[in-house]
C-alpha cells in the first residue's frame, strides 16, 4: 500500500550545513557517463543522497537492514539478482519488503538486468527511484562515487583572483582597491594563467585538496578600475586561462605601513586557513615603487623550492649560527 503524504519519512535527518544533492542529479548532463535509465519511482526524484559512499546491500536482502545506511546509493549487482532470482516467489517478496524498508536514496541495477517484478512493483509504490544501468557493478560504482566526490564537496567563496603560476596555485587576496585584479593581469600578460577574478570559489575534495575555480557567469572575466570587464579567452587566448587549479598558497596584499616591522628573512611560517587546511600565506606589503608581479613569481618560485625540500631562508640561518658558534 503505497503510504500517504502524511505517513512519508524523510529520506534521512542530516545536519543543514551538510552538503546534500537530490537523485536527479543521476540523471544530469554530468552524470552522462553512468547513462541510467529511470524504470520506476519518478516521485521520489528529490529523495537526497548524503554521501559519496555507495552500497551493496546483500545483508539487507537476508534481512539485516540495519546495515542500510540511511541516504546511500544502493547497487545491486549480478550476485544480488542471481540470489533474488533463486528465491521462492514468497522468499523474494519478504527479501525485497525487507530491503526497501532501509532509509536508502535510490537504487541502481547494474549490467543491464531485468529487475524482478516484486522489486519494480515495491520501488513503484514506495515512489523510490530504481534505475538501470549498462555497466558493470565496478564500473557503475566508480562512476558514481566519482560523481558524488565531486558534487557533496562542500564550497566556499573567497574575494580574491586565482592563477597558476609556473604549475601553482596562487590566490591573490586583499581589501577592495589594492590592486588584486591589477596585478593578476600583469601576471597573465606575462604568460601566467587566470583561474578566477574577483570571486574565487573553493572546493574541498575528499583527498583534502582544496580546488580553486570561477563562478560560471563571470568565468574568465576580469574587472577593471577605468577599463570595466574584459575577456582575457578572447584577448589573450586559450593558453591565458585555465578553468580550475588546486589552490597552493596564498599572497595577502597589504597596505604599506610606515614603522610598521615587516618580515625580511622569511624564517615565519605563515599559514592562511580555508576549511581545515592550512596555505603558506605571504604578506606582501604594496607601496609606490614595489614591483608586485615579479615579487609573486619570486614567491611562486620560492615556494616550489620550498615543496622540493630547500628552504633558503632557514639554510642561511643555519649557516649564520655555524659561523657565530665558531667564532664564539
Amino acid at each position: 500500500m503505497r503510504r500517504t503524504k502524511a505517513e512519508k519519512r524523510p529520506i534521512v535527518s542530516w545536519p543543514e550545513s551538510a552538503p546534500l544533492i537530490p537523485v536527479s542529479e543521476l540523471l544530469s548532463h554530468e552524470a552522462g557517463g553512468l547513462k541510467l535509465r529511470l524504470l520506476t519511482g519518478s516521485q521520489g526524484l528529490q529523495n537526497q543522497i548524503t554521501g559519496p559512499r555507495i552500497q551493496k546491500p546483500g545483508l539487507a536482502l537476508a534481512g539485516y537492514t540495519e546495515y542500510i545506511h540511511p541516504g546511500r546509493v544502493q547497487i545491486l549487482g549480478v550476485s544480488e539478482i542471481a540470489f533474488l532470482q533463486g528465491l521462492g516467489a514468497v522468499q523474494r517478496k519478504r527479501a525485497i519488503a525487507s530491503l526497501l524498508r532501509g532509509e536508502m536514496s535510490c537504487i541502481i541495477v547494474t549490467a543491464s538486468q531485468r529487475p524482478p517484478d516484486e522489486l519494480f512493483r515495491g520501488c513503484r509504490d514506495r515512489e523510490m527511484p530504481l534505475f538501470g544501468c549498462p555497466l558493470t557493478s565496478s564500473q557503475c560504482i566508480e562512476k558514481v562515487m566519482t560523481f558524488l566526490n565531486h558534487k557533496l564537496a562542500p564550497i566556499k567563496s573567497v574575494h580574491g583572483d586565482l592563477l597558476d603560476i609556473f604549475g601553482l596555485g596562487v590566490m591573490i587576496i586583499g581589501d577592495s582597491g589594492i590592486g588584486k585584479s591589477e596585478c593578476a593581469l600583469d601576471l597573465v600578460v606575462r604568460g601566467h594563467r587566470l583561474v578566477a577574478d574577483d570571486i574565487v570559489e573553493i572546493r574541498r575534495d575528499q583527498s583534502g585538496q582544496l580546488i580553486g575555480f570561477s563562478p560560471e557567469l563571470i568565468q574568465y572575466h576580469m574587472e577593471l578600475r577605468g577599463i570595466g570587464l574584459i575577456n582575457i579567452r578572447d584577448m589573450f587566448g586559450i593558453s591565458a586561462i585555465t578553468p580550475m587549479k588546486t589552490v597552493d598558497m596564498v599572497v595577502s596584499l597589504e597596505s604599506w605601513v610606515e614603522g610598521k616591522a615587516y618580515d625580511r628573512l622569511g624564517l615565519d611560517e605563515r599559514t592562511h586557513r580555508i576549511f581545515d587546511v592550512d596555505l603558506p600565506l605571504i604578506r606582501m606589503p604594496v607601496a609606490p615603487g614595489r614591483n608586485l608581479t615579479i615579487l609573486i613569481e619570486v614567491a611562486a618560485r620560492n615556494q616550489l623550492l620550498k615543496k622540493q625540500g630547500y628552504h633558503p631562508a632557514k639554510r642561511f640561518n643555519r649557516t649564520l649560527q655555524r659561523r657565530l658558534a665558531g667564532r664564539g
